[in-house]
């Protein structure tokens, strides 16, 4: 504190407020010439453009936190009540212990994985210029996560469920689909598979799973292969031949609109682990095995969010996205659970409607 004059009439004090922080230069700034404004502003700007990717980093640390911690929560309290949904003893941690095991599994070998996908140049080809920083990042995660997330349900399960054998086999289906499109992107630098073949490719595979489940005999509601429950006052609705007709198109849907939301850093990762929580819970009173499927996908997606999170080291490619939506799909089509389908993945049924409505104006 300074005083402006001693004595009576002194004007009062006046108070003299010290630099902030943002007015004082910086150790790099001391050293560039006081006339050089332009170099002082440019980089400051480049200073705080670098501290805005730390809190992006950082935010999606803590939100890949948050989700786990979450699911973590929701899954335990399913546990705990499961004997009132199912009716039935289950194993302790039901949905837990495959979650846990995938997510610990995909984290870990994702730190050996992207290195090598850079090793063998399996990089992503980025043509739109706001999206130029993630040029060169490794692609086709979908390699390793997804066979993590099949193997541990089915080893859980002993390789004794058919309906999760079936679902796994529509779930690498697409993956191949994804794969093929990724590889031809990569390897002939191309926009991957034209979008008529690989329609026609989802839709036999949709076809071909429609007929397996159709000829085989699973666990369904009431008893009931062709049965679709709907709230209150649709009840259930018997969909007769018409059941394999939307089993055909609820795959190709949900495929194709996890692949329009795989757009940004962790978004279609951390959905579809959301998404088949959801399920998992819905579809546990009418087959168990499915929900611990639905357990182990979503483990696997929390578990390459860890690579995923901005600024994502790996990208999931059509390789991940397909199969997550062929995925979870197929746990809808054995049980009949289309509806809550609809509401688990809303944000993939809104970016398929979404794309639908462009092409179509």
């Amino acid at each position: 504190m300074f005083s402006s004059s001693e004595g009576e009439d002194s004007d009062g004090d006046i108070y003299l407020q010290p630099f902030t922080d943002i007015d004082l230069p910086t150790s790099k700034e001391r050293f560039l010439p006081s006339d050089d404004s332009i170099t002082v502003t440019a980089h400051r700007l480049a200073t705080l453009g670098s501290s805005r990717k730390k809190k992006r980093t950082i935010h999606g640390f803590w939100n890949n936190v948050g989700l786990m911690l979450f699911s973590i929560f929701v899954l335990l309290l399913v546990d705990q009540c499961a004997w009132r949904i199912v009716r039935l003893p289950l194993a302790p941690f039901h949905l837990m212990r495959p979650f846990l095991i995938s997510v610990v599994s995909v984290s870990c070998v994702g730190y050996i994985c992207v290195p090598l996908f850079r090793m063998f140049k399996l990089r992503s080809i980025v043509r739109n210029r706001r999206h130029s920083s993630k040029r060169g990042t490794p692609t086709m995660g979908g390699l390793y996560f997804v066979p993590i997330g099949l193997l541990v349900a089915e080893a859980v399960l002993h390789f004794s469920s058919i309906e999760v054998s079936g679902a796994a086999a529509a779930t690498l289906a697409f993956a191949a689909i994804g794969l093929l499109d990724d590889f031809m992107g990569i390897g002939y630098k191309k926009d991957g598979l034209p979008v008529w073949i690989r329609v026609l490719l989802e839709i036999a595979i949709g076809a071909w799973f429609s007929y397996w489940l159709w000829t085989t005999k699973i666990s369904t509601p009431y008893n009931m292969k062709t049965v679709v429950p709907l709230p209150a006052p649709l009840g259930r609705v018997c969909l007769g031949k018409l059941y394999p007709v939307l089993t055909s198109f609820c795959l190709v849907s949900m495929a194709n609109g996890v692949n329009f939301t795989d757009g940004l850093d962790g978004l279609a990762a951390g959905t579809a682990a959301l998404a088949f929580i959801g399920m998992s819970i819905v579809v546990l009173p009418i087959c168990s095995d499915l929900s611990i499927f639905g357990a182990s996908m979503a483990g696997a997606c929390v578990g390459f969010l860890f690579q995923n999170q901005y600024k994502a080291s790996i990208f999931m490619g059509d390789t991940g996205s397909l199969a997550l939506g062929g995925a979870l799909a197929a746990m809808a089509s054995c049980t009949g659970m289309f509806f809550p389908l609809f509401i688990s993945s809303g944000i993939f049924v809104l970016e398929a409607l979404s794309v639908i409505i462009q092409v179509l104006n």
